[in-house]
């Protein structure tokens, strides 16, 4: 894959190793929390194509972004074995009501063929809605044009601020432009059959003023003209993500206390129901391979996401392996015992 190898791509993987998920590559798109496919028992599939982000937050839970200090490994999938797996997963299921999630540790838009992937998504039998999550820092007219056309439903943006400068404070990159996202956004509305979502992180002393021009600008442009406007999403500091000095995380009291202040005052819903607002219900889950505390014996695939992490394989689902050392080769097998196995996420160490 030649986008692989341009300057482009480098940048945002922050010169860390890039795996390219094929078929070929043996590597298993059910397992892993930071590539391919996520079944969390409802109607919703989640996407992921990507782990790159050209972007640093400076409260991402994931530690995304070229500048990350905890990642060793970025990913990226083939489109035609993300897409055929993703189909059997839909088959599963049931074909009918899905809503296929683009949503990434890092950003979609750095996927290069995100596009295509939007496309065949929405070209698969029982997928009523294609939405995405993005910064939307790669965002171009262009590439909306391409989106709109591809059948995207619902674009999730998340601005954070309207302050250039507190904008690019909160990006943790130089280059982030919050005034273009905004035009983004306003030609979306303006010109696009795409719904809108405003997607704010509300970071406790350091973005309270913002929350509010975000809503009366989501309000203003006409975001949400077939779901909500507004998802305010709230700060929650993560193990292993970034965590801004001096924030008190609030509690979802004292969130949900605001957020419907707000909602009088703005007269839009802030306070969201995931199966109302966005018609999400329990559906079947892919079968649980391993039970928490079984052991095993898998075969190692490449290195993990995360430093100190080794990607493996059994049962036709990829496992995280932890606290290793280092690297084993390729093919090598190890004795692993899981310990956490929630929505076929895997994660084991070894005995």
């Amino acid at each position: 894959m030649n986008e692989l190898h341009s300057n482009k791509f480098r940048r945002f993987s922050g010169k860390r190793k890039v795996v390219y998920v094929t078929y070929d590559s043996g590597i298993p798109l059910i397992g892993c929390i930071a590539f391919g496919l996520i079944d969390r028992g409802t109607n919703t599939i989640q996407i992921r194509p990507t782990s790159m982000c050209p972007l640093n937050c400076i409260f991402c839970s994931t530690d995304a972004g070229p500048n990350s200090k905890r990642r060793q490994t970025e990913y990226i999938v083939e489109l035609e074995y993300l897409v055929d797996e993703f189909r059997r997963v839909v088959r599963y299921k049931g074909e009918y009501k899905i809503e296929a999630h683009i949503d990434t540790v890092g950003d979609p838009l750095t996927y290069p063929k995100i596009v295509d992937l939007v496309q065949e998504l929405k070209n698969t039998k029982g997928v009523e809605v294609v939405s995405m999550q993005t910064h939307g820092y790669l965002l171009s007219e262009k590439l909306i044009d391409d989106l709109d056309d591809a059948g995207l439903d619902r674009l999730n943006l998340s601005i954070d601020s309207l302050d250039p400068e507190l904008a690019r404070y909160l990006s943790g990159t130089p280059t982030y432009d919050v005034e273009k996202i905004m035009d983004m956004a306003m030609y979306i509305t303006e010109n696009k059959r795409i719904d809108l979502l405003i997607a704010p992180v509300w970071v406790p002393s350091i973005n309270d003023d913002e929350i509010p021009k975000i809503i009366e600008f989501a309000l203003n442009i006409g975001a949400g003209k077939k779901w909500p406007a507004l998802g305010i999403q709230k700060y929650i500091p993560h193990k292993r993500g970034r965590k801004p000095k001096g924030v008190r995380p609030m509690t979802w009291k004292e969130f949900y206390d605001k957020l419907r202040i707000w909602e009088r005052k703005y007269s839009t819903k802030l306070v969201l129901s995931l199966s109302e607002d966005f018609g999400l219900h329990k559906r079947k889950m892919l079968p649980i391979k391993y039970k928490i505390g079984e052991k095993t014996i898998v075969e190692t695939l490449t290195s993990g996401w995360q430093r100190g992490e080794v990607l493996t394989r059994g049962k036709g689902v990829s496992i995280t392996v932890v606290r290793m050392p280092v690297i084993p080769r390729k093919g090598t097998q190890l004795a692993i015992r899981i310990i956490r196995n929630k929505h076929n996420i895997y994660i084991a160490r070894t005995y």
